[in-house]
């Protein structure tokens, strides 16, 4: 069983023994303090989840600031919601729609990108690409206007 469907699972029934043991110390007012505790515990997620949506709705989808930078920060593990909150902005989808594993990509002004694959919501792998940088040419030697001494 995948860690994912475990916590899925997990979640409730921990809050459920939670509410339970406060019934058990405390009787009823044991356990209003325990749906209290649980209700602040979801509303701040909720209220996370809604901040970074709301910053990532004022940039353009895809872009970030540096995907070097962005790959430096990855990590296998990392929640999409948690990526997001990294780039302040949604990723470019490149996979089809509703399917797994998701695959989004961010990229910077210079064209490097980041690409990263997402399974049941967690960052599986990830890749940086980085456009080849043309040769430069060797750089034309400056002419101060006076000649050299002769030999």
């Amino acid at each position: 069983m995948n860690f994912q469907n475990f916590q899925k699972i997990l979640v409730p029934v921990a809050g459920v023994a939670v509410v339970v043991l406060a019934y058990r110390g405390f009787g009823w007012p044991g356990v209003a303090a325990a749906f209290g505790g649980l209700l602040m515990w979801l509303l701040l997620h909720f209220t996370r989840m809604m901040q970074v949506l709301r910053r990532a709705a004022d940039q353009p989808i895809g872009h970030v600031s540096s995907a070097v930078m962005l790959n430096a920060k990855l990590k296998p593990g990392l929640t999409l919601l948690h990526v997001v909150a990294m780039t302040r902005a949604l990723g470019e989808l490149r996979s089809p729609k509703d399917q797994q594993p998701e695959i989004f990509r961010w990229t910077d002004t210079s064209g490097s990108s980041v690409t990263c694959t997402f399974a049941g919501g967690k960052l599986g792998h990830y890749a940086l690409f980085r456009p080849a940088q043309p040769e430069t040419e060797a750089a034309p030697a400056i002419d101060s206007g006076q000649t050299p001494p002769a030999p």
